[in-house]
């Protein structure tokens, strides 16, 4: 690819996107659009060919990098560094807010698409609770834990706690796994065997257990475990 200099106007990213729309750039026009500006354009491709090229090609590892991990690029400092990262965080959120509009949570799929942009290539663990009525509507979604699962990570109580509080009938527990295996393991057992049946002595309907990765999902529902 020619730098910005070489270019003729019908070639240039922001000409294209302008007129051609922005799905109309391949991956490295896009991040030479965002490191590019107030800057000397004539070096965003060529930082954003070799941002790609550190990162395998893989938008979904430049999005896993941390900030100074795309800096080693000469020329990115953390000013670009941070534009990438929070581009990439945007795209995120309004994948999360349409997955946020479905009028109900009934499937795991559901649960997947609503937790994938935010927890789904997390580097640590989280555990939430999605609060839902008896139509599987969302009331709300809560935060349980970061950093693993575990009993004393996840109070019980306070899963009912927060079921109550908000009129809830239905509740899915969530959970990540940061290695992409969606495989429960023998404390994720556990833990959906007590929230089970504490929620079922208050007469709450335990729906799933959703377990999510980037890629795929586990669900005790699904797999006739619950």
């Amino acid at each position: 690819m020619k730098n910005f200099s070489e270019l003729v106007k019908e070639e240039r990213p922001d000409y294209k996107a302008c007129n051609s729309g922005f799905e109309s750039l391949n991956a490295v026009e896009l991040i030479s659009l965002i490191i590019g500006q107030g800057t000397d354009q004539t070096n965003a491709i060529r930082q954003a060919r070799q941002i790609m090229n550190v990162c395998g090609g893989s938008l979904r590892d430049v999005a896993n990098r941390r900030p100074e991990e795309l800096e080693v690029v000469q020329g990115v400092g953390v000013r670009k560094a941070l534009a990438i990262k929070a581009a990439l965080e945007l795209a995120k959120r309004v994948e999360h807010e349409a997955a946020a509009e479905r009028d109900k949570f009934d499937s795991a799929d559901a649960v997947w698409r609503y937790f994938r942009p935010t927890i789904g290539n997390a580097d640590h663990e989280e555990a939430h609770v999605l609060l839902m009525n008896n139509n599987f509507s969302l009331i709300k979604a809560v935060k349980l834990s970061s950093g693993g699962l575990t009993e004393t990570a996840v109070d019980v109580r306070m899963v009912l706690k927060e079921a109550i509080l908000n009129n809830a009938t239905v509740i899915t527990l969530v959970h990540n796994h940061p290695s992409g295996n969606n495989r429960p393991s023998r404390e994720d057992d556990r833990i959906t065997e007590r929230i089970k049946k504490a929620a079922e002595c208050m007469r709450i309907y335990m729906c799933d257990h959703v377990i999510v990765t980037d890629t795929k999902y586990y669900s005790y529902a699904e797999e006739g475990r619950l």
